[in-house]
This record gives structure tokens, C-alpha cells and sequence, in this order.
């Protein structure tokens, strides 16, 4: 794992409750020789691993975590394409299919925008937060690069207008060539990027709900001056490790509340269904550039192979598309 572009991360039972939705849909997933590599490194999850959890008795509806299905409900997340050239800037097209067959074109805003696009690549590495704009007739576009060959998991998180709920849904999109999976970074307790420094801290298990205190520091100060980003002061992502389930978790509070400051501390409150490995993004603003501080985290008997040394985690301040 490159160790420029990588953070620390830190052993912790992370919390927040995956939008899940009942009942199987699609699952899109890697195909070709190329993603083998991938695979193997990813492993599987059949009945009994954490793939999927089980409410109630047997025969119960089985519950699908956020991001596993690309339909929901009716809806469909399509890409005009699903191979994107690593490396190289592409305009990436899609539309969310509604139960009528044809592309949405109201929505609800969630977090101030109507449509959050999440990718990764299937080992956790080369996240992106991304907020494509409307090009009209419900296609969205966003310019694209994916860093490095392999398999990446894209994320839509929505509320079409009549939909009950908001809808993770997810499919993969494949940039061809030879795969090199990079191994989980280790867990740690604090993060580094752009000259922050990011503590986590909380102690959690799965199925509870427990508090999760994200506090940010500059050159040795707290951060006091934290600015708005989708209607709060941070905003966090968590992906389980192998088959990527998502959670899209915002913090307690919000700016102009009359409770919540601007930093150092980022409260969350949170719960996660299973034991397990997690990766953790943490988006926040200061001095107008928004970065990512990235974590390892380990749920209730959960372990993260061990990385070779300094290969503990990463971060980035790239500039996210808003």
C-alpha cells in the first residue's frame, strides 16, 4: 500500500446500522480473469458468513446490508458503462431506473445533495466521495478516474421522489489490466493528512448503539473552526471488509443548532451488525478544502490481517466533486 496516500487506523467496535433493505435483489459482481486476483483476496460470503444477516426465526425475511444490491425496491442503479481505462479521466454516465423502467428524474435531498456517489476499489482502497450533477432526462455524470486496475464498488445513496426510504444501491465497474490487491491496513488509533491529525476514539460492539468521537487537530492544536459540509461538520463512510457493505452515517447535530461547535470533536452515534473488519472515511472541511482521514476498525471478534510495517492506513485531501 502506498504509505504517501495512506492514514492510520485503529482497532475499535465500530457502530452504525446499515440501511438494509429485505429480500434479495441483483448483486453486481467482478467478472474476468483480471479480477481473480481480487477475488481471492476479497474471499466469499455465503449462508453463515456476513454477506447477509437474519432477523427472527428460521424461514424469517433475510436482511441485505446497504450498497450489496444494485435493485431495490424497483429501482436500479445503470451505468452506460461498466469498464473505465485505469488511470485515464472518463465521463462517467448512469441513471437509477425507477419501477417503470425509466430513468428518475425527482428526488429528495439528502444531506443537501440529491444524489452521494461512493466508490472503492474491492480491497477498501482508492475511495472517492463524488456528487455528479444532472446532464437532463435523469442522467447523472461526473468526471471519473480510477487510480489503479482492479474491481470497484460504486454507491449511490437516494431517495427518489415516492420512494418509503432512502436506497444505498450498488454494481461494480471494472478497470481492466493486472490486479494487485493491497492488504488491510493495520489498525491504530489516529490519522494523519494534510498536516491534521484525526483521533478516534470509542468503544463499541455490534448490535449497540455507542458513541464514536472523531477529534480533529492541526500542528498539534484543535481544530475549532471546522466548516460546513453536507449540513454538518463531518461526515463518515464505513465499508465492511470483504464484501463491502456500506454505511453512510452523519454526526450528531448539525451547524447552526445552537448545541453543536465547529470542532475538535465529531460526534457520532452508531451501530454495526456484525463482527468484522471495517474501513472507515471520514470527510471534514477546513480552511475550504474538504480530506479524507482513513481508519481500520475491528467489530466485536473481528481481526485485520497484519500489513507489512508503516502500512497502517490512509488519507487524502484531493478534491472531492460537490
Amino acid at each position: 500500500m502506498n504509505t504517501a496516500s495512506k492514514l492510520g487506523a485503529f482497532a475499535l467496535g465500530l457502530a452504525a446500522v446499515f440501511g438494509g433493505a429485505v429480500g434479495i435483489g441483483k448483486v453486481a459482481g467482478p467478472t474476468g480473469a483480471t479480477v481473480q486476483a481480487e477475488q481471492a483476496h476479497a474471499g466469499g460470503h455465503g449462508e453463515g458468513g456476513h454477506g447477509t444477516e437474519t432477523k427472527g426465526r428460521k424461514g424469517a425475511a433475510k436482511v441485505v446490508p446497504g450498497g450489496l444490491q444494485v435493485s431495490q425496491d424497483g429501482y436500479t442503479l445503470t451505468p452506460e458503462t461498466t469498464v473505465v481505462e485505469p488511470g485515464e479521466k472518463a465521463d462517467f454516465r448512469f441513471t437509477v431506473n425507477g419501477p417503470d423502467g425509466r430513468p428518475v428524474t425527482g428526488y429528495r435531498p439528502l444531506h443537501g445533495k440529491k444524489l452521494h456517489l461512493i466508490v472503492a476499489r474491492r480491497d477498501l482502497s482508492g475511495f472517492q466521495h463524488l456528487h455528479p450533477t444532472e446532464a437532463g432526462g435523469g442522467v447523472w455524470t461526473v468526471p471519473l478516474t480510477l487510480p489503479k486496475a482492479g474491481t470497484y464498488r460504486f454507491f449511490t445513496d437516494i431517495q427518489p421522489e415516492g420512494a418509503p426510504e432512502q436506497l444505498t444501491l450498488g454494481t461494480d465497474v471494472t478497470a481492466p489490466g493486472n490486479v494487485e490487491p493491497e492488504p488491510l491496513p493495520r489498525p491504530v488509533r489516529t490519522a494523519k493528512v494534510d498536516g491534521y491529525e484525526v483521533r478516534l476514539d470509542g468503544a463499541l460492539v455490534p448490535g449497540r448503539s455507542s458513541k464514536l468521537t472523531l477529534t480533529v487537530s492541526k500542528d498539534g492544536e484543535p481544530v475549532t473552526d471546522l466548516e460546513p459540509y453536507l449540513e454538518a461538520y463531518g461526515h463518515l463512510v464505513a465499508l465492511r471488509d470483504r464484501d463491502l457493505a456500506y454505511l453512510h452515517v452523519h454526526p450528531d447535530g448539525e451547524p447552526g443548532d445552537g448545541r453543536t461547535r465547529p470542532g475538535p470533536a465529531i460526534t457520532f452515534y452508531a451501530e454495526v451488525p456484525s463482527s468484522g473488519a471495517y474501513r472507515l472515511y471520514l470527510d471534514f472541511q477546513h480552511g475550504g478544502k474538504v480530506r479524507t482521514a482513513e481508519f481500520t476498525a475491528t467489530a466485536g471478534t473481528g481481526t485485520v490481517p497484519s500489513a507489512p510495517p508503516g502500512e497502517s492506513g490512509g488519507g487524502h485531501g484531493d478534491d472531492h466533486t460537490h
